[in-house]
C-alpha cells in the first residue's frame, strides 16, 4: 500500500509538472503570436529580403558653350559564381559541355589569353568551388554587349553563374585640357573596408550637387542566389546636377599650348597660366602643368592655388599702398644710386639689374622693378608703423584664402609685423615680394581689380547649375571690394604698368605687339620644401591685362624653373607665354566685329521638323497646308519652309553612319538610334535641338549620344 501511494504521488507530481510546462509553452506561444508576431515576421523577411542601393547618375561638367569637360560612362565587372545550381546539377554536366565554347568566345573577344589558358583558370576555380571568381573588370559598354552574346552567358545567371556589377567611370573627353581644374572623381576602399571618395577640383567642390541622391530597392532572394524586386518598394535615385563652367575651350587650348611650349623649352619644374574676364571675374582658362619623372608634363596639381613668395609682382600692392596713403606721388623722384645696392633702414637691398640712372620716378621704379626704390617708398610710408601695410594687404584680399569656388585653397602667409627688431625688416622684404606667400590667383585678382577701375571681382569657375535640362541655380558676378584705392591712385598704377611694357623690364618681350598691354614682371629666388636658395631655382612671372586702354582680359603666367636655369627672368620666361596667349585671344575674342548686329531677325513662321515621311505628309494634309513633296518613298524625311514654302525632302540613311536627328520627336529618334546600337541620353523636353555626336560620324564602335530637347 505504501509503495502504491509513493508511485501515485510521483505520477501526480509529474502530471502537474507537465501540465504547468504545457501551460507555459501555450502561454508563450500566445504571447509571441499576439504581441511579437510582427517582429519575428520581419526578422524572417530580413533573411529572405534586403534593400539594395540604386546608384544615382553623376552629373556632367560642361564648358561655357556646352561642351563636355567631364562625364560618366558605364563600366562592367564580370564575376562567376561557380557554385551556381545550374553549373553543379547532374554532376556539372552543363559546365563540362559549355566551358570550351565559352573560353573560345572569351579568347576571341578579349584576345588577351588563349582559350586553353581561360579554361585552365576557370576549371581550377570551379574545382575550388569559388563563388565570386573575377573574370573581367572595367569592360566598356561595347565589350559588355559582345560578352552578353556569348552562348554560355545567354543561359542566364542561374545556369551560367555570371554575375555583373555595373559601375561608372569618370571620363575627361579632352584629356589634359583643364584636367586639374575640372578634377577627378573616383572611389577607393579604405583600410577600414569602407568605400570612400577621392575627389579634387570642381569634382570635389561641387560633389554634393554632382552626386545626386542614391535610391533603394527591396529585393527577395530566390533559388540560386538570384534576386527579384518586390513590387512597389522602389525609391528612384535622383541623378546629379550638371555644372556649366566659365571655361572657354578655345581659350583653354590656347593657354595650355602656350604654357606647354615654354615648359618643354625650358625644362621647368611646373607652371600655371590663368585668364580672367576683367569685368566679371570669370575664369576663362586655367592651365597647370607639372614635370613628371619621365620628363613629360601633366595637369598633376593646381599650381594656380599654391602659395609661394611672389617676387616683384607684389610691388603693385606696395605701389597702391604708398600712393593711397599719400606719402609719395607717381612722379616723385627716388634716389636709387648706381651701385645696384643700397641700405634701406637696417637692411641691405639689392637690385637684380643696376638702375639706368641714379634717380628714378616712382613710375620708373615700378617699370624697372627696382627693389631699392620700392623698399624706400615702403620705408617712408610704413617704417613708424609696419602693421599699417597689413591693413592694405587685407583690403587687397592678400591675407585670406582665395574666394574662388574651389575647396581646399591654401591660406596666404606673411612674416610678423608686430615683433620688435624684425617688423621693419619684414615689411621691407614684403615690399618687393619676399616674407609673404600668396597664390598666383591672389595676384591675378588684385591686378584684375586695377584693370577694372578699382573694382575687385571674385574669381569663379561655375556660371550655372542645371537639373534635368532646367536651370537650378545661376551664378552672378560678385564684387569683393567696390573701390580698392582712390581713383587717381588706380590711374597712376595703370600708367606704371603700361610703362613696364613700353620702357621697362617687359619692353623686349612685347616689341611689335599690335595692341596695348599693361602688366608687371616678377622674378623670385625660391626656397620651399626640399628646394634651397643654393639650388638657384627661380619663379618667373608676368601678370597683366589687355587691351590696356579698355581691359577685357587679365592674365597671369608663373613658371618654376629648373635649378641653375640659364633663362629665369619673368621677362624672358613668363612674358613670352603671356604674349602668345594675349595675341591669340585678342585676335579671336577682342579685335572682331560683333556679328549679331548684322543678323537679320528671324521669321517666326519658319520651322524645321524631321521624322517619318508618312507621318509628316499626313500632318500637312490634315492641316491643309500646301507643301512640295520630294520624299520619293523614303522612310525618313525633313520638313522646312525656305522663303515661306513648305518642302518635304528625303533624308536617306547610311549603314554605320550617325544620322541627323535634329528636329525629330523623341520617339522617332530613339527608334532610329537604338536600332543602330547607339546608347541615348536625353536632356529636356520637346523636339530635338542638338546632338552631341555630329551627323556623318562613323559608328565603328558603340557610342553614347546626348540629345538636347527644347
Amino acid at each position: 500500500m505504501q509503495v502504491k501511494r509513493d508511485i501515485l504521488w510521483r505520477v501526480y507530481l509529474s502530471f502537474i509538472g507537465l501540465t504547468l510546462l504545457g501551460g507555459m509553452v501555450l502561454a508563450r506561444a500566445v504571447y509571441i503570436q499576439r504581441f511579437q508576431g510582427a517582429y519575428w515576421r520581419n526578422l524572417s523577411d530580413s533573411l529572405h529580403q534586403s534593400y539594395v542601393p540604386l546608384d544615382a547618375q553623376r552629373g556632367t561638367i560642361y564648358s561655357e558653350d556646352g561642351q563636355f569637360l567631364s562625364t560618366s560612362v558605364p563600366t562592367f565587372d564580370i564575376y562567376l559564381d561557380l557554385c551556381a545550381d545550374g553549373l553543379r546539377e547532374k554532376k556539372g554536366r552543363r559546365f563540362r559541355e559549355k566551358i570550351d565554347s565559352f573560353c573560345i568566345g572569351l579568347s576571341d573577344l578579349f584576345q588577351d589569353q588563349s582559350a586553353a589558358q581561360y579554361k585552365t583558370a576557370i576549371t581550377a576555380a570551379y574545382e575550388k568551388k569559388s563563388r565570386y571568381y573575377p573574370l573581367k573588370k572595367k569592360l566598356s559598354f561595347a565589350q559588355y554587349k559582345a560578352f552578353r552574346s556569348l552562348p554560355f552567358v545567354t543561359l542566364g545567371p542561374n545556369k551560367s553563374g555570371v554575375i555583373v556589377e555595373t559601375n561608372s567611370k569618370r571620363l575627361l573627353p579632352y584629356g589634359i585640357l583643364a584636367g586639374r581644374t575640372i578634377g577627378l572623381s573616383r572611389e577607393y576602399i579604405a583600410s577600414d573596408g569602407k568605400i570612400k571618395k577621392q575627389n579634387v577640383g570642381l569634382e570635389n567642390s561641387y560633389d554634393s550637387l554632382l552626386s545626386g541622391k542614391e535610391g533603394v530597392r527591396l529585393v527577395r532572394y530566390v533559388a540560386g542566389g538570384a534576386t527579384i524586386p518586390v513590387a512597389g518598394s522602389e525609391t528612384e535615385p535622383e541623378n546629379g546636377k550638371d555644372i556649366y563652367t566659365t571655361i572657354d575651350l578655345k581659350m583653354q587650348d590656347i593657354t595650355e599650348t602656350a604654357l606647354m611650349r615654354m615648359m618643354v623649352q625650358s625644362e621647368a619644374l611646373y607652371g600655371t597660366a590663368i585668364v580672367m574676364e576683367t569685368s566679371t571675374g570669370k575664369i576663362k582658362a586655367m592651365a597647370n602643368l607639372g614635370r613628371r619623372p619621365d620628363g613629360q608634363y601633366w595637369e598633376d596639381d593646381n599650381y594656380a592655388l599654391r602659395v609661394t613668395e611672389p617676387g616683384s609682382t607684389i610691388k603693385l600692392a606696395t605701389l597702391l599702398a604708398v600712393l593711397d596713403k599719400g606719402t609719395s606721388k607717381i612722379d616723385d623722384l627716388v634716389e636709387i644710386g648706381s651701385a645696384g645696392r643700397a641700405k634701406v633702414g637696417n637692411k641691405m637691398v639689392i637690385d637684380a639689374e643696376r638702375s639706368p640712372k641714379p634717380f628714378l620716378t616712382v613710375r620708373e621704379c615700378y617699370a624697372h622693378s627696382s627693389n631699392i626704390g620700392m623698399s624706400k617708398l615702403a620705408y617712408k610710408a610704413f617704417a613708424k608703423n609696419p602693421e599699417e601695410i597689413k591693413e592694405y594687404y587685407k583690403k587687397f584680399q592678400l591675407d585670406e584664402r582665395s574666394a574662388i569656388d574651389l575647396s581646399s585653397a591654401p591660406k596666404p602667409s606673411m612674416a610678423p609685423l608686430n615683433e620688435k627688431g624684425s617688423s621693419v625688416g619684414n615689411m621691407l622684404w614684403m615690399s618687393f615680394g619676399y616674407a609673404i606667400q600668396v597664390s598666383p590667383l591672389h595676384t591675378l585678382t588684385l591686378y584684375n581689380g586695377v584693370a577694372n577701375g578699382g573694382k575687385m571681382m571674385k574669381p569663379y569657375l561655375v556660371s550655372r547649375i542645371q537639373q534635368g535640362g532646367t536651370l537650378y541655380r545661376e551664378v552672378d558676378p560678385v564684387v569683393l571690394e567696390e573701390q580698392l584705392c582712390k581713383p587717381e591712385v588706380i590711374t597712376a598704377a595703370r600708367s606704371a604698368m603700361e610703362a613696364v611694357v613700353t620702357e621697362g623690364t617687359a619692353r623686349r618681350a612685347f616689341e611689335g605687339v599690335p595692341f596695348s598691354i599693361a602688366g608687371k614682371t616678377g622674378t623670385a629666388l625660391v626656397a620651399d620644401g626640399p628646394i634651397k636658395y643654393t639650388d638657384r631655382v627661380y619663379q618667373a612671372s608676368f601678370v597683366g591685362y589687355f587691351p590696356a586702354d579698355q581691359p577685357q582680359y587679365t592674365c597671369i603666367v608663373v613658371v618654376r624653373t629648373k635649378p641653375h636655369a640659364a633663362s629665369h627672368y619673368g621677362g624672358t620666361v613668363a612674358a613670352p607665354v603671356f604674349k602668345e596667349i594675349a595675341t591669340k585671344v585678342y585676335a579671336m575674342y577682342v579685335d572682331r566685329k560683333d556679328p549679331t548686329q548684322f543678323v537679320k531677325r528671324g521669321d517666326s513662321t519658319l520651322f524645321y521638323y524631321a521624322g517619318g515621311g508618312r507621318d509628316l505628309r499626313n500632318v500637312f494634309q490634315t492641316l491643309q497646308l500646301p507643301f512640295a513633296d520630294s520624299i520619293q518613298q523614303q522612310e525618313w524625311v525633313k520638313a522646312y519652309n525656305p522663303q515661306g514654302k513648305t518642302v518635304l525632302k528625303a533624308q536617306p540613311l547610311r549603314n554605320n553612319v550617325m544620322p541627323n536627328v535634329k528636329g525629330m520627336g523623341l520617339k522617332d529618334a530613339l527608334f532610329l538610334l537604338e536600332n543602330m546600337g547607339v546608347k541615348v541620353q536625353i536632356k529636356g523636353r520637346g523636339r530635338i535641338m542638338s546632338q552631341s555626336v555630329a551627323p556623318g560620324t562613323a559608328l565603328d564602335r558603340s557610342l553614347q549620344i546626348v540629345l538636347e530637347l527644347s
